[in-house]
């Protein structure tokens, strides 16, 4: 079996390992929080409360007790009271693992969108986070190297001292100003573009009007990363002695550019490039709040405010595994920015 093969087979193994602690970790610590929102209509906190009983969170008594702690709720129905008490947090973890398992059942909203599925939820405000963040890193990757490039084989000009300055500010200043200022100056002061995400079935060129100021917000501290990191590599690299060694047998400046220098430089901006990517997941939680997009960002925050915890679960679920994927990924990668890598490889 080739290298390659048994090295994926591993991280992949090792991927599943770490994804099971982070989140066991992570249901633990949520279970901790204080009691989670029921929905509001008393039948349908009812029907909650014996769904959660069913799937071994809740437990339902004829009479209050101290057993359990707090009561969760409580109910008279044909004349009898039935009194509900969170199962102890381990039954709860034993009960949530059995359930995605044995039937993938993650669990059902309380508050956000009561008794319906959360995976389906996510699943629902996936699709937007998604397109606009790779939209920003698809816009960002290409503008960054080029003026990284430019800032590299300029150094210490006064192009480079322009596009390094630039860069500063754009690092410097938080994605959710960006977008309030682009906010204020295209949408309020001039009504170019609209202030906020467009309602389900809108058309696709009122989505496309939409993306310009989140995608616009995104990027521009996206494109500073880039531009930084590519100049700092791309400048080690043109000053090393094969580069050296490359021009004093006869290749130009943009032959040892595009040959050599920009091949040796990605080995560590490809890491880079995929940690941006987290990172600008990360960020669009607050733009998808500020431009009221119905995203998993914007969702991350509701279930907090509402303390909706199952569909917070799924929510940090989905997050979590983008994370790992991405770092898979990464390590997969060196092998094919640069052939001498071998990952997985014995020493010869």
């Amino acid at each position: 079996m080739p290298y390659i093969v048994k090295y994926s087979i591993k991280r992949i193994g090792l991927l599943i390992v770490t994804a099971f602690i982070i989140l066991s970790i992570t249901f633990f610590l949520v279970k901790m929080l204080p009691e989670g929102a029921l929905p509001s209509n008393e039948a349908a906190a009812y029907a909650f409360c014996q769904d959660q009983v069913a799937k071994g969170f809740y437990i339902g008594l004829s009479a209050p007790t101290e057993q359990y702690g707090k009561m969760v709720f409580t109910i008279t129905t044909a004349g009898k009271s039935v009194y509900f008490y969170r199962n102890p947090i381990i039954i709860q973890y034993g009960s949530w693992i059995k359930g995605i398992f044995t039937q993938w059942d993650w669990g059902v909203s309380s508050a956000i969108s009561p008794q319906t599925d959360a995976i389906s939820i996510i699943f629902e405000r996936l699709k937007p986070t998604i397109i606009i963040n790779i939209v920003a890193l698809i816009i960002s990757l290409p503008l960054g190297f080029i003026f990284g490039i430019l800032a590299a084989l300029k150094k210490n000009t006064v192009t480079d001292n322009v596009i390094s300055t630039v860069v500063m500010i754009f690092i410097s200043v938080p994605s959710f100003v960006v977008i309030s200022l682009l906010m204020l100056l295209f949408c309020y002061s001039n009504n170019i573009l609209p202030n906020s995400w467009p309602s389900d079935g809108a058309s696709i060129g009122a989505y496309a009007k939409a993306m310009v100021i989140p995608v616009m917000a995104l990027c521009f501290g996206t494109v500073a990363v880039f531009t930084r990191y590519t100049r700092a590599e791309l400048t080690e690299v043109m000053s090393s002695e094969f580069l050296l060694l490359a021009r004093t047998k006869g290749l130009s400046k943009t032959q040892c550019v595009v040959r050599h220098a920009l091949r040796n430089s990605m080995v560590p901006i490809i890491p880079m490039i995929i940690g941006q990517f987290i990172g600008i997941l990360s960020g669009s939680m607050v733009l998808e709040q500020l431009y009221s997009i119905n995203g998993i960002g914007q969702l991350f925050v509701t279930c907090i405010t509402k303390m909706d915890y199952n569909v917070l679960l799924v929510d940090m679920t989905v997050y979590t595994m983008i994370g790992l994927v991405a770092n898979l990924l990464v390590d997969l990668s060196y092998g094919i920015v640069d052939p001498r890598i071998r990952m997985g490889a014995k020493a010869a």
